[in-house]
């Protein structure tokens, strides 16, 4: 768990420095800071769900038929 708190530490500073130095506006700097990895966690969801439709269907597809599987066994 402290490794997450640190990794979501240095995710929020980054993404404050980057606005702030690019920007100079702190508020600006503070709002991406905290929206950005709000709406990182959403993608990501939404990622990991295509993503996963995506490895299902491949191996479906490219899976043996029920019981081929035996033929290919050495004698």
């Amino acid at each position: 768990m402290k490794k997450t708190l640190s990794f979501a530490f240095t995710h929020f500073s980054v993404a404050f420095m980057v606005t702030w130095l690019l920007t100079g506006d702190l508020l600006l700097g503070s709002l991406v800071a905290i929206i950005e990895p709000l709406v990182n966690t959403v993608a990501y969801h939404i990622h990991e769900k295509i993503w996963l439709q995506k490895v299902r269907r491949a191996n479906h597809v490219h899976a043996p038929a029920h019981g081929t599987d035996a033929f290919a066994q050495p004698a």
